[in-house]
């Protein structure tokens, strides 16, 4: 049996800013956008080089004056969601709103006013409520968890901090504390 061959893209002739306009104004109503994923997505639809970018900068000029594109209120918004839906600690938020490429002064303001009055053992138990993580009986279960919070974004010393609080058996924590002064992470 024959496999089909790959379809080729057809090529699209390149847009004129009103048309690629109403591209990024569609693409920014099914979803919210950084000025970066949103320049990434209209740089496919326009000719290489600078008439293209020229097109690329009107329409994302218009649209932050239109203040239909705002990196700032992008962050402030994600933060939210993600600090109250998900639970997640700083350390995950940055990464992810760093890799949409939002400016990191702007991530670093979003992320200290989010951050600022929560302290993040108190974090760390709502992300394990949420998760609903039963305590740790043994090295293997307390390894397992501490991979989760880290991933979640949490510092290693609230993390253990915390369990320390919930009676996790102290040779696991030991073993892993010792794991992670000889891998140098930092805390």
């Amino acid at each position: 049996m024959a496999f089909a061959s790959k379809r080729t893209r057809k090529e699209k002739a390149p847009l004129e800013v009103e048309a690629l306009y109403e591209v990024a104004v569609r693409a920014l109503a099914r979803k919210m956008r950084t000025v970066s994923e949103l320049k990434r997505l209209l740089r496919a639809r326009v000719e290489l080089g600078e008439p293209g970018e020229i097109k690329v900068a009107a329409v994302l000029a218009k649209l932050t004056e239109q203040k239909y594109l705002d990196d700032a209120a992008y962050a402030s918004t994600y933060t939210r969601l993600r600090q109250e839906n998900e639970k997640f600690g700083r350390r995950r938020v940055q990464q992810d709103l760093m890799q949409r490429g939002v400016r990191g002064e702007i991530v670093t303001q979003t992320l200290d006013a989010a951050y600022a009055n929560l302290p993040e053992p108190t974090q760390i138990r709502r992300y394990l409520e949420r998760k609903r993580i039963a305590p740790p009986k043994d090295e293997k279960q307390t390894a397992r968890v501490v991979r989760m919070l880290v991933r979640a974004g949490f510092r290693t010393g609230s993390i253990f901090q915390v369990l320390k609080q919930w009676n996790a058996p102290e040779e696991a924590l030991e073993a892993i504390e010792a794991l992670d002064e000889d891998a140098g992470t930092p805390e």
